[in-house]
Protein backbone atom coordinates (compact mmCIF):
# COMPACT_ATOMS: atom_id res chain seq x y z
CA UNK A 1 0.00 0.00 0.00
CA UNK A 2 1.51 3.47 -0.41
CA UNK A 3 0.12 7.11 0.23
CA UNK A 4 -1.94 8.56 -2.20
CA UNK A 5 -1.63 12.62 -3.20
CA UNK A 6 -4.01 15.00 -3.33
CA UNK A 7 -4.44 18.70 -3.45
CA UNK A 8 -6.39 21.29 -3.22
CA UNK A 9 -6.25 23.06 -6.80
CA UNK A 10 -9.33 24.78 -8.57
CA UNK A 11 -8.96 23.39 -12.99
CA UNK A 12 -9.90 27.13 -13.95
CA UNK A 13 -6.92 29.55 -14.22
CA UNK A 14 -7.31 33.00 -12.99
CA UNK A 15 -6.16 35.98 -15.07
CA UNK A 16 -2.46 36.96 -13.87
CA UNK A 17 -2.74 40.49 -12.16
CA UNK A 18 0.16 42.40 -12.03
CA UNK A 19 3.68 41.99 -9.77
CA UNK A 20 3.11 43.53 -6.43
CA UNK A 21 6.42 44.62 -4.37
CA UNK A 22 7.27 42.75 -1.16
CA UNK A 23 6.94 38.91 -0.19
CA UNK A 24 3.72 37.16 -0.19
CA UNK A 25 2.59 33.78 -0.28
CA UNK A 26 0.10 30.99 -0.68
CA UNK A 27 -0.82 28.64 1.57
CA UNK A 28 -2.58 25.30 2.38
CA UNK A 29 -2.81 22.77 5.49
CA UNK A 30 -3.97 19.58 5.60
CA UNK A 31 -4.21 17.93 9.17
CA UNK A 32 -5.71 14.37 9.56
CA UNK A 33 -5.66 12.79 13.20
CA UNK A 34 -6.31 9.02 14.46
CA UNK A 35 -8.92 9.89 17.46
CA UNK A 36 -10.53 12.94 16.48
CA UNK A 37 -12.75 14.25 19.87
CA UNK A 38 -14.73 17.32 20.78
CA UNK A 39 -12.92 20.15 18.75
CA UNK A 40 -10.62 18.20 16.85
CA UNK A 41 -12.29 17.18 13.56
CA UNK A 42 -10.65 13.68 11.97
CA UNK A 43 -9.57 16.12 9.12
CA UNK A 44 -9.18 19.67 8.37
CA UNK A 45 -8.02 22.26 5.60
CA UNK A 46 -6.68 25.89 5.94
CA UNK A 47 -5.79 28.67 3.16
CA UNK A 48 -3.59 31.01 4.03
CA UNK A 49 -2.54 34.60 2.44
CA UNK A 50 0.60 36.29 3.92
CA UNK A 51 -0.23 34.10 6.78
CA UNK A 52 -3.80 35.24 7.49
CA UNK A 53 -6.50 32.59 7.18
CA UNK A 54 -8.75 32.75 4.44
CA UNK A 55 -10.63 29.67 4.37
CA UNK A 56 -11.70 26.60 6.46
CA UNK A 57 -12.99 22.91 5.94
CA UNK A 58 -13.77 20.05 8.28
CA UNK A 59 -14.65 16.92 8.32
CA UNK A 60 -17.49 18.11 10.56
CA UNK A 61 -18.59 20.95 8.65
CA UNK A 62 -18.15 18.95 5.47
CA UNK A 63 -18.30 22.37 3.84
CA UNK A 64 -15.38 24.74 2.28
CA UNK A 65 -16.19 28.04 4.40
CA UNK A 66 -14.58 31.73 4.41
CA UNK A 67 -12.25 33.38 6.85
CA UNK A 68 -11.39 36.66 5.05
CA UNK A 69 -14.48 38.82 4.56
CA UNK A 70 -12.68 39.92 1.25
CA UNK A 71 -12.84 36.52 -0.30
CA UNK A 72 -16.26 36.17 0.76
CA UNK A 73 -17.10 39.09 -1.24
CA UNK A 74 -14.88 38.25 -4.11
CA UNK A 75 -16.21 34.62 -5.33
CA UNK A 76 -19.47 33.25 -5.55
CA UNK A 77 -21.35 30.05 -4.45
CA UNK A 78 -19.75 28.07 -7.32
CA UNK A 79 -16.72 28.77 -6.18
CA UNK A 80 -16.96 27.50 -2.55
CA UNK A 81 -19.11 24.13 -3.67
CA UNK A 82 -16.08 23.17 -5.67
CA UNK A 83 -13.47 23.64 -3.11
CA UNK A 84 -16.02 21.80 -1.07
CA UNK A 85 -16.27 18.59 -3.42
CA UNK A 86 -12.47 18.93 -4.06
CA UNK A 87 -12.12 18.31 -0.17
CA UNK A 88 -14.76 16.19 0.48
CA UNK A 89 -12.80 13.87 -1.90
CA UNK A 90 -9.54 14.66 -0.57
CA UNK A 91 -11.00 13.62 3.08
CA UNK A 92 -10.87 10.07 2.51
CA UNK A 93 -7.91 9.51 1.00
CA UNK A 94 -5.99 11.41 3.47
CA UNK A 95 -7.54 8.81 6.35
CA UNK A 96 -6.52 5.91 4.41
CA UNK A 97 -2.71 7.77 4.57
CA UNK A 98 -2.69 7.80 7.78
CA UNK A 99 -3.40 4.41 8.02
CA UNK A 100 -0.41 3.76 5.57
CA UNK A 101 2.09 5.57 7.56
CA UNK A 102 0.71 3.93 10.88
CA UNK A 103 1.63 0.57 9.51
CA UNK A 104 5.21 2.26 8.04
CA UNK A 105 6.15 2.65 11.79
CA UNK A 106 4.20 -0.26 13.43
CA UNK A 107 1.99 1.50 15.59
CA UNK A 108 -1.54 -0.14 15.67
CA UNK A 109 -3.19 2.78 18.25
CA UNK A 110 -2.76 5.67 19.74
CA UNK A 111 -3.08 9.30 18.81
CA UNK A 112 -0.79 9.98 15.33
CA UNK A 113 -1.37 12.44 12.82
CA UNK A 114 -0.38 13.04 9.17
CA UNK A 115 -0.18 17.09 7.65
CA UNK A 116 0.53 18.35 4.44
CA UNK A 117 1.65 22.08 3.82
CA UNK A 118 2.02 23.06 0.30
CA UNK A 119 1.69 26.12 -1.86
CA UNK A 120 3.86 28.90 -3.57
CA UNK A 121 5.78 32.36 -2.63
CA UNK A 122 6.93 34.98 -5.03
CA UNK A 123 9.46 36.98 -3.27
CA UNK A 124 10.14 40.51 -4.02
CA UNK A 125 12.53 40.14 -6.77
CA UNK A 126 10.03 38.71 -8.64
CA UNK A 127 11.44 34.64 -8.65
CA UNK A 128 8.91 32.19 -7.12
CA UNK A 129 9.00 29.06 -5.41
CA UNK A 130 6.67 26.48 -4.65
CA UNK A 131 6.58 23.52 -1.39
CA UNK A 132 5.06 20.66 -0.51
CA UNK A 133 6.09 18.93 2.15
CA UNK A 134 4.26 16.06 4.18
CA UNK A 135 4.71 15.63 8.20
CA UNK A 136 3.92 11.90 10.60
CA UNK A 137 3.54 12.61 13.88
CA UNK A 138 5.10 16.65 14.10
CA UNK A 139 8.12 15.21 12.08
CA UNK A 140 8.86 15.62 8.54
CA UNK A 141 8.37 12.83 6.37
CA UNK A 142 8.49 13.70 2.63
CA UNK A 143 8.86 16.75 0.96
CA UNK A 144 9.53 17.83 -2.78
CA UNK A 145 12.25 18.76 -4.36
CA UNK A 146 11.38 21.33 -6.96
CA UNK A 147 13.93 21.56 -8.83
CA UNK A 148 14.93 17.79 -9.73
CA UNK A 149 11.41 17.22 -9.51
CA UNK A 150 12.39 14.06 -6.80
CA UNK A 151 10.69 13.04 -3.46
CA UNK A 152 13.10 13.67 -0.79
CA UNK A 153 12.71 10.76 2.61
CA UNK A 154 13.35 11.97 5.79
CA UNK A 155 13.34 8.25 7.22
CA UNK A 156 13.60 4.92 6.41
CA UNK A 157 9.61 5.24 7.11
CA UNK A 158 8.70 7.11 3.57
CA UNK A 159 11.59 5.54 1.74
CA UNK A 160 8.42 3.31 0.05
CA UNK A 161 6.50 6.08 -0.87
CA UNK A 162 9.60 7.95 -1.79
CA UNK A 163 10.38 4.75 -4.61
CA UNK A 164 6.68 4.56 -5.74
CA UNK A 165 6.22 8.20 -6.71
CA UNK A 166 10.04 8.99 -8.06
CA UNK A 167 9.06 5.94 -10.43
CA UNK A 168 6.10 8.04 -12.08
CA UNK A 169 7.52 11.16 -12.67
CA UNK A 170 4.48 12.73 -14.00
CA UNK A 171 3.73 13.12 -10.29
CA UNK A 172 6.49 15.50 -9.27
CA UNK A 173 5.87 17.64 -12.87
CA UNK A 174 2.14 18.03 -12.13
CA UNK A 175 2.79 19.45 -9.05
CA UNK A 176 5.65 21.55 -9.95
CA UNK A 177 3.41 22.64 -12.45
CA UNK A 178 0.87 23.64 -10.22
CA UNK A 179 2.98 25.22 -7.89
CA UNK A 180 4.75 26.88 -10.04
CA UNK A 181 2.07 28.03 -12.35
CA UNK A 182 -1.74 27.63 -11.28
CA UNK A 183 -0.90 28.72 -7.17
CA UNK A 184 1.01 31.73 -8.29
CA UNK A 185 -1.74 32.82 -10.30
CA UNK A 186 -4.62 32.36 -7.65
CA UNK A 187 -1.59 34.29 -5.20
CA UNK A 188 -2.14 37.30 -7.36
CA UNK A 189 -5.86 37.16 -7.74
CA UNK A 190 -5.96 36.77 -4.30
CA UNK A 191 -3.61 39.64 -3.24
CA UNK A 192 -5.92 42.31 -5.72
CA UNK A 193 -9.19 40.58 -3.89
CA UNK A 194 -7.68 41.99 -0.33
CA UNK A 195 -5.23 44.51 -1.22
CA UNK A 196 -6.64 46.98 1.11
CA UNK A 197 -6.87 44.52 4.08
CA UNK A 198 -3.33 42.86 2.97
CA UNK A 199 -1.17 45.52 2.31
CA UNK A 200 -2.52 47.08 5.63
CA UNK A 201 0.62 48.00 7.71
CA UNK A 202 0.68 48.36 12.01
CA UNK A 203 3.99 49.07 13.46
CA UNK A 204 5.40 46.90 16.33
CA UNK A 205 5.85 47.81 19.11
CA UNK A 206 8.85 46.73 21.51
CA UNK A 207 9.06 45.61 25.68
CA UNK A 208 13.08 44.87 26.51
CA UNK A 209 13.46 43.26 30.25
CA UNK A 210 15.88 41.21 31.49
CA UNK A 211 15.97 38.26 34.04
CA UNK A 212 19.28 36.62 36.04
CA UNK A 213 19.74 32.63 35.13
CA UNK A 214 22.84 31.44 36.69
CA UNK A 215 26.34 32.11 37.45
CA UNK A 216 26.09 35.52 37.27
CA UNK A 217 24.39 35.48 33.96
CA UNK A 218 21.53 37.28 32.07
CA UNK A 219 18.73 36.59 29.88
CA UNK A 220 18.03 39.88 27.81
CA UNK A 221 14.37 39.26 26.44
CA UNK A 222 13.05 41.46 23.01
CA UNK A 223 9.22 41.20 22.76
CA UNK A 224 8.11 42.72 19.62
CA UNK A 225 4.31 42.86 19.36
CA UNK A 226 0.97 44.58 17.58
CA UNK A 227 2.67 43.90 14.08
CA UNK A 228 1.48 43.60 11.09
CA UNK A 229 2.30 42.16 8.20
CA UNK A 230 4.00 39.25 9.51
CA UNK A 231 7.93 39.67 8.12
CA UNK A 232 9.81 40.52 10.89
CA UNK A 233 13.56 40.56 11.78
CA UNK A 234 14.37 40.58 14.98
CA UNK A 235 18.13 40.66 16.45
CA UNK A 236 20.43 41.66 18.96
CA UNK A 237 22.91 44.37 19.06
CA UNK A 238 26.47 44.15 21.23
CA UNK A 239 27.98 47.65 20.86
CA UNK A 240 25.91 48.70 17.38
CA UNK A 241 27.32 45.21 16.11
CA UNK A 242 24.53 42.31 15.20
CA UNK A 243 25.50 39.29 17.18
CA UNK A 244 22.78 36.85 14.94
CA UNK A 245 24.52 33.61 16.34
CA UNK A 246 24.13 34.27 19.66
CA UNK A 247 20.28 35.38 19.12
CA UNK A 248 17.41 33.15 19.69
CA UNK A 249 14.85 33.46 17.81
CA UNK A 250 11.62 32.30 19.27
CA UNK A 251 9.47 32.39 15.80
CA UNK A 252 6.57 34.50 14.73
CA UNK A 253 2.84 33.82 15.95
CA UNK A 254 -0.35 35.00 15.90
CA UNK A 255 -1.82 37.15 18.44
CA UNK A 256 -5.25 36.54 18.30
CA UNK A 257 -6.35 40.22 17.03
CA UNK A 258 -4.93 39.74 13.50
CA UNK A 259 -1.68 41.16 14.21
CA UNK A 260 1.78 38.95 15.08
CA UNK A 261 4.04 38.32 18.02
CA UNK A 262 7.22 37.40 18.50
CA UNK A 263 9.99 37.35 21.14
CA UNK A 264 14.04 37.14 20.85
CA UNK A 265 16.64 36.59 23.84
CA UNK A 266 19.95 36.59 24.91
CA UNK A 267 22.36 35.47 27.11
CA UNK A 268 25.06 38.06 28.73
CA UNK A 269 27.74 38.55 31.68
CA UNK A 270 26.98 41.99 32.08
CA UNK A 271 29.90 42.24 34.69
CA UNK A 272 31.75 42.08 31.48
CA UNK A 273 29.58 44.29 29.01
CA UNK A 274 26.46 45.88 29.27
CA UNK A 275 25.96 47.81 26.30
CA UNK A 276 23.06 45.75 24.33
CA UNK A 277 20.37 46.75 21.92
CA UNK A 278 17.43 45.04 20.29
CA UNK A 279 17.26 45.47 16.63
CA UNK A 280 13.17 45.06 15.03
CA UNK A 281 13.19 45.33 10.99
CA UNK A 282 9.87 45.70 10.14
CA UNK A 283 7.80 46.73 6.22
CA UNK A 284 5.71 49.37 8.49
CA UNK A 285 9.14 51.30 9.91
CA UNK A 286 10.60 53.53 7.72
CA UNK A 287 14.11 52.34 9.16
CA UNK A 288 15.38 49.74 11.90
CA UNK A 289 13.79 50.46 15.72
CA UNK A 290 16.61 50.26 18.37
CA UNK A 291 15.65 49.86 21.81
CA UNK A 292 18.50 49.34 24.21
CA UNK A 293 18.86 47.48 27.59
CA UNK A 294 19.16 49.52 30.62
CA UNK A 295 20.60 47.41 33.64
CA UNK A 296 18.70 47.84 36.98
CA UNK A 297 21.81 49.88 38.12
CA UNK A 298 21.81 52.76 35.59
CA UNK A 299 18.17 52.61 35.74
CA UNK A 300 18.33 53.14 39.83
CA UNK A 301 20.98 56.39 38.79
CA UNK A 302 18.27 57.51 36.48
CA UNK A 303 15.83 57.22 38.72
CA UNK A 304 17.70 58.57 41.73
CA UNK A 305 18.65 61.93 39.36
CA UNK A 306 14.91 62.26 38.61
CA UNK A 307 13.59 62.20 41.98
CA UNK A 308 16.58 64.73 42.91
CA UNK A 309 15.91 66.69 40.14
CA UNK A 310 11.81 66.97 41.58
CA UNK A 311 13.03 67.20 45.16
CA UNK A 312 15.16 70.19 44.59
CA UNK A 313 12.23 71.72 42.22
CA UNK A 314 10.16 71.64 44.54
CA UNK A 315 12.29 73.13 47.66
CA UNK A 316 13.18 75.89 45.29
CA UNK A 317 9.52 76.39 44.70
CA UNK A 318 8.96 75.97 48.41
CA UNK A 319 11.54 78.96 49.19
CA UNK A 320 10.10 81.51 46.58
CA UNK A 321 6.15 81.24 48.06
CA UNK A 322 7.77 81.47 51.92
CA UNK A 323 9.60 84.76 50.06
CA UNK A 324 6.33 86.52 48.54
CA UNK A 325 4.72 85.39 51.95
CA UNK A 326 6.95 87.47 54.17
CA UNK A 327 6.50 90.31 51.63
CA UNK A 328 2.77 90.81 51.87
CA UNK A 329 1.79 87.93 49.21
CA UNK A 330 1.23 87.36 45.73
CA UNK A 331 0.30 91.35 45.01
CA UNK A 332 3.38 92.42 47.20
CA UNK A 333 5.61 90.37 45.31
CA UNK A 334 3.96 91.24 41.83
CA UNK A 335 4.07 95.40 42.58
CA UNK A 336 7.79 95.08 44.11
CA UNK A 337 8.90 93.78 40.50
CA UNK A 338 6.59 96.26 38.67
CA UNK A 339 4.15 93.78 37.28
CA UNK A 340 1.13 94.83 39.31
CA UNK A 341 -1.89 96.24 38.25
CA UNK A 342 -3.59 99.18 40.47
Amino acid sequence: MALKSGSWSDPSRPPTTGPRPGTHSLRYFYTAVSEPGPGLPEFSAVGSVDGQRIAHYDSATRRMEPRAEWLARSEDTQYWDRQTQVLQGVQPMYHANLQTARQRYNQSAGFHTLQLMYGCERRADGSIRGFRQFAYDGQDFLSLDEERETWVAADDGAQITKRNWDADRSIAQGYRAYLEGTCIEWLEKYLAYGQETLQSRERPRVQVSDRPIRDGLTTLSCRVHGFYPRSVAVVWLRKGVAVPQETIQWGVVPSGDGTYQTRATIDIDPSKETDYTCCVEHPSLPEDLRVPWVPKSCMMLIVGIVLGVLVLAAAVAGAGFSLRKKNGGYKAAAAHDGSASS
